[in-house]
């Protein structure tokens, strides 16, 4: 049957690469034609729920990262629990991945989301590594930097956290740029400790088994540090294009 009007026509004259959510749209009925505002925001909130999901597993995992080098006590229980949880962050990574594959349309570019679940993955994947590392090269007591790490890890996730349940219809541009703003400045913190735990591993180590294991432990915890600044950058894009 057909219809006896036309649901929408796309305004002529747009670039052809014009985001869907930002062409205008004509709706015309009995000749008459009236500009107005569509939004292609999808009323399902998948994507938040799952990336909100992703993010308060990494806060969990960057916990456990903590308790594990300020108790050192039960460590294998503990390696055990980081290791289910780097899972979850895993399935989680997957389960996103799979619905943007079946979304035609999605709440922000797909580049913006796919690069979003990867780096929520990366944070739990170095925390676990960071973990494991130090069970595996059975490295005795942490040492005070890999606390101060641990810290910081815990921190920044927190405020990935809350970055990301900015994150829906309504994007408050300030608020989120401001939690990308504290996530960047964490960043450097981290840094500053990284780069004062390695000099100490080459002023202070005698063993150089010693130094290469806790060399490589750091990397793990700042590339988790590294991860959330990947998270923030993304959102201040998304924010910056969006809000």
């Amino acid at each position: 049957m057909q219809m006896p009007w036309s649901l929408f026509t796309v305004a002529e004259g747009l670039p052809a690469w014009t985001p869907l959510h930002h062409i205008p749209l004509h709706f015309s009925r009995e000749g008459r034609r009236t500009l107005f505002k569509f939004s292609l925001m999808p009323k399902e909130k998948k994507f938040e729920v799952l990336f909100q999901q992703s993010a308060h597993n990494a806060v969990k995992i960057a916990h456990q990262l903590k308790d594990l080098v300020y108790t050192w006590e039960n460590i294998e229980e503990r390696l055990g629990i980081i290791t289910d949880l780097e899972h979850e962050g895993d399935a989680a990574t997957h389960q996103i991945m799979a619905e943007l594959h079946r979304s035609f349309i999605t709440p922000f570019d797909r580049e913006d989301i796919a690069l979003l679940a990867h780096s929520l993955d990366e944070v739990t994947d170095f925390i676990h590594s960071a973990a494991d590392m130090m069970i595996l090269y059975k490295v005795g007591q942490p040492t005070s930097r890999a606390k101060e790490l641990a810290d910081i890890i815990v921190q920044s996730t927190a405020e990935v956290e809350k970055a990301v349940s900015e994150i829906h219809s309504h994007i408050k541009k300030e608020e989120l740029l401001k939690r990308c703003m504290e996530i960047n400045r964490l960043e450097n913190d981290g840094d500053s400790v990284y780069r004062a735990a390695v000099a100490e591993l080459f002023s202070d180590s005698t063993e150089s088994a010693y130094l290469i294991k806790w060399r490589e432990i750091y990397e793990h915890m700042e590339n988790a540090i590294d991860s959330c600044e990947d998270i923030a950058n993304v959102l201040e894009g998304v924010a910056l294009k969006y809000a």
